[in-house]
């Protein structure tokens, strides 16, 4: 399916109640940022004003995740704010302006207020690992979306692009963090979630 087919099903839901609500879900590195932004960027330029709102910016603290002895599995379900989250995405369906946070990876922070959806902005591409993920409370999402794509590239692609996404950001014992964490959670995505709509292959554009 192109781009131009995703938007055209996009266009022909109608907001529910106020904004259409696009769920772009898949592992870590599956290009779910590429893909979101792709289709965001069709929708405006028809004439649909539209946003990107990434999940990573629930990502709970590394404090947090210290005191829970949960930093070595940084990335998994329990290690996001996922009421918060969904307290967001219920937010996204009214005609007020949202604030979310975004994920600075360079650092592994959240910063807090460093988003905005507009008023006049009628469709949000939210794109994130566990949009689709059969594990409360995470399913309370599922009747949120207005459509839903997932990602699936094959598992040696992912870590290829894990391999070059940890060596950008200078990690040590990345080989290590891969496959004790990153592996995990990709089976997590890929095993646990619940259908998509429609299902994006490296050869939609």
């Amino acid at each position: 399916m192109t781009l131009d087919e995703v938007c055209a099903q996009v266009l022909a839901r109608a907001p529910s109640p106020y904004r259409r609500l696009v769920a772009v879900a898949g592992p870590p590195a599956s290009g779910k940022s590429t893909v979101a932004q792709a289709l965001s960027a069709r929708l405006t330029a028809e004439g649909e004003e539209s946003a990107v709102v990434p999940m990573d910016g629930f990502h709970l603290d590394d404090r947090l995740l210290q005191a829970d002895g949960t930093q070595n599995r940084k990335g998994a379900p329990n290690t996001f704010d996922a009421h918060g989250f969904l307290r967001m995405i219920k937010a996204l369906q009214s005609p007020d302006p949202v604030i979310y946070p975004i994920f600075d990876r360079s650092r592994e922070i959240a910063i807090a207020g460093a988003g905005r959806v507009p008023t006049t902005c009628k469709t949000v591409v939210v794109e994130g690992n566990y949009l689709l993920l059969q594990q409360p409370p995470w399913t309370q999402l599922h009747n949120l979306w207005t459509l839903s794509i997932a990602l699936n590239p094959p598992m040696d692609l992912l870590i290829e692009r894990l391999k070059a996404r940890w060596v950008e950001h200078s990690k040590p014992d990345a080989q290590a963090w891969i496959d004790t964490n990153d592996v995990p959670n990709i089976t997590t995505v890929m095993t646990k979630s619940a259908p998509a709509d429609i299902i994006w292959t490296e050869t939609s554009k």
